[in-house]
């Protein structure tokens, strides 16, 4: 009895399942009967391979490689490692090259764009990283495109050769050798099937039925005696046994989709070896099972570990793409509040590119998600950007006109009158706001050098004056040590008109220096109350000259035309006042008088009547002493 390999499972079937050669075709096409064990393990063998597909995903999560990283290990990959085992590791590489360089791109353009410039303007300078990125990408589609052409060949090459197999099996029915010759070629010929790689995907199933065909036709023809078969059966035996010691094996290495990987192609191998005796049979394919299922356990384990990192990362790349969509929310008005966001969003950006894949199935949604959300940021800074450079136009153009008006004043020797045109200008320029960047150090050179020019000719001005204000401090010292030793003669009118001329002049001396000012005024002031304070006259007389007094002193301050017009308006409020103060306590007096108890209240009005007019007197004189200092 001999035993077959079904092409799908790697089943043995046995000829009490198949009449005749000329069955195998029908055989092919109908369901398999296999005991419960046997169904078992075709259900862990798509298991296997449902997981396979399902989970397959890049063993390097190159979210967190550095670009300058990403390019040494494609390098390395095309220097070391076959190109055909490492397409989808160099796929990924390429996918999160461009996404970083992408990322790093927007927030340049974002930076830019903070800092005034136009999107229209915005250039990506030439990186020197892609660069060698596109070269090393460029020779690896060269050997790529290569090694297919090769591989094609080869293809094409490996078909003719297992065709020439099949031919050689045909006639190996015809041969007049012996039995064990016979079938030393048999074996000569499957170990040539065997080591023969890949066909043409087109060509696979017809050329493996072909070659059962062949096959089970020579076992039919040759009627191998029992001893061969065993001979067989312990060969194949053999190899599996080193099969399961292999699989066995890949337990001891680290990396697990490496070890899955090795098992599929040791299950391939599997089915290629032929049939093992039937006290044999389950319990070689029990322990290749057995391995199989540890190593698949530990496949799965580690599929649902990634499957628990990505989760999180899911999470944490929604709750970045929520941050986002909050800061869209929020009503930006000025650049600050712009500059605020625009930080937050490149840090948010930056806090994306460290985290790594979130699962095929959300991670491009999410991705989408956030680009989406970043560019309409982007948008609306853009459009801010172009309202707030048409702001800036406007400022530019009202700093120029005060420019022209800086420029047509830097001239002027009326120091104090300009010196306020210029500070109001200056107000005026401190409450425009910012004008484009490409102009602003230009337009602001503009100005400060009218101003400093203006400025520059009154300092020089007042410096040549410095020494004469110090000489009018010494003048004034030497006239303040000549009034406090001033000496009263017994005729009071010329004692009076010699102060007065002191005060004359004290008047005609100009300017100190400012520091001084208000202490030498002092001092005089004290000085010449003094004296008049000593003249030997009537109170009024003395009131009416000390008062007289004080507004020269006013008249030779700065700006003594504001105060002598303060002090003018507030004597006459209080003439007013005093003048309807004494109509109603003339009006009083009458009523009081017809009363024969109150004298005494009537005596105390008649007095505040007496002081009023004695005080109204003296207002009066006051407003006249300003007036006559004021046409003087």
């Amino acid at each position: 009895m001999t035993n077959h390999i079904h092409e799908q499972t790697g089943i043995e079937v046995s000829e009490d399942n198949i009449q005749s050669a000329s069955d195998i075709q029908n055989w092919e096409n109908q369901p398999i009967a296999l005991n419960n064990a046997d169904d078992n393990i075709i259900e862990e063998l798509v298991e296997i391979v449902v997981e396979n597909d399902e989970n397959e995903t890049d063993e390097v999560d190159y979210s967190g490689f550095t670009r300058n990283e990403m390019t040494d290990r494609l390098r390395q990959l095309l220097d070391n490692g076959d190109i055909d085992t490492v397409r989808e590791e160099i796929d990924a590489i390429k996918f999160h090259f461009y996404r970083k360089l992408k990322l790093e791109q927007d927030l340049k353009l974002a930076e830019y764009l903070e800092a005034g410039g136009n999107e229209q303007e915005f250039v990506v300078e030439e990186d020197e990283q892609e660069t060698i990125f596109k070269n090393l990408f460029s020779r690896y589609r060269e050997i790529r495109n290569l090694q297919n052409e090769q591989l094609e060949a080869e293809k094409q090459k490996n078909l003719e050769e297992k065709l020439k197999i099949i031919e050689e099996l045909k006639n190996l029915a015809k041969g007049s050798e012996s039995i064990s010759e016979t079938f030393q070629q048999f074996r000569s010929l499957q170990n040539r099937w065997r080591a023969i790689g890949l066909v043409p995907q087109s060509e696979v199933k017809n050329l493996w039925d072909t070659y059962h065909h062949f096959v089970e036709l020579f076992y039919d023809y040759i009627k191998i005696n029992k001893d061969l078969r065993d001979l067989d059966f312990k060969r194949n035996l053999e190899a599996k046994i080193e099969l399961c010691e292999k699989a066995e094996a890949l337990l001891l290495e680290s990396s697990i989709v490496d070890t899955f990987n090795k098992l599929q192609t040791y299950h391939e191998q599997w089915r290629e070896i032929g049939p093992v005796s039937h006290e044999t049979r389950v319990e070689i394919w029990d322990r290749f099972k057995a391995i199989s299922s540890q190593i698949n356990k530990k496949h799965q384990e580690y599929f649902e570990s990634q499957k628990e990192t990505q989760f999180k990362n899911k999470e944490s790349k929604e709750i970045l793409c929520v941050k986002i969509e909050e800061i869209l929310q929020q009503p930006l008005i000025s650049s600050s509040q712009w500059m605020k966001a625009v930080q937050e969003i490149v840090e948010i950006q930056k806090l994306w590119n460290t985290i790594g894949h979130a699962g095929k199935k959300d991670n491009n949604k999410l991705y989408k998600r956030f680009r989406s959300s970043c560019d309409k940021f982007f948008n609306l800074k853009r459009e801010f950007t172009e309202q707030k450079n048409e702001e800036q136009n406007n400022n530019l153009q009202l700093k120029q006109d005060i420019c022209v008006q800086a420029e047509a004043l830097k001239d002027s020797t009326d120091w104090k009158a300009t010196t306020e045109e210029f500070l109001q200008l200056q107000n005026k320029w401190k409450e425009i706001g910012s004008v484009p960047s490409k102009h602003s150090e230009q337009i602001w050179k503009r100005f400060r050098k009218a101003c400093n020019y203006f400025f520059e000719q009154k300092a020089n001005h007042y410096s040549s004056v410095d020494s004469e204000y110090d000489n009018n401090l010494k003048a004034k010292r030497a006239l303040i040590e000549q009034i406090k030793n001033f000496e009263h003669s017994d005729n009071p009118k010329a004692n009076f008109e010699h102060l007065k001329d002191l005060q004359r002049q004290w008047s005609e001396i100009g300017f100190v220096p400012l520091k001084h000012k208000k202490k030498i005024q002092d001092e005089y002031r004290a000085a010449i109350n003094k004296q008049f304070d000593a003249l030997q006259m009537n109170d009024s007389e003395r009131v009416r000259l000390q008062y007289k007094s004080k507004i020269d002193n006013i008249l030779a301050e700065p700006k003594s035309r504001g105060k002598l017009n303060q002090e003018r308006d507030w004597l006459m409020r209080r003439r007013h006042q005093l003048q309807n103060d004494l109509t109603v306590w003339e009006n009083n007096i009458g009523f009081f008088s017809k009363s024969k108890k109150s004298e005494a209240m009537v005596a105390n009005v008649q007095r505040m009547i007496e002081q009023g007019k004695t005080e109204m007197k003296e207002l009066e004189e006051k407003i006249r002493i300003i007036d006559s200092a004021s046409k003087e």
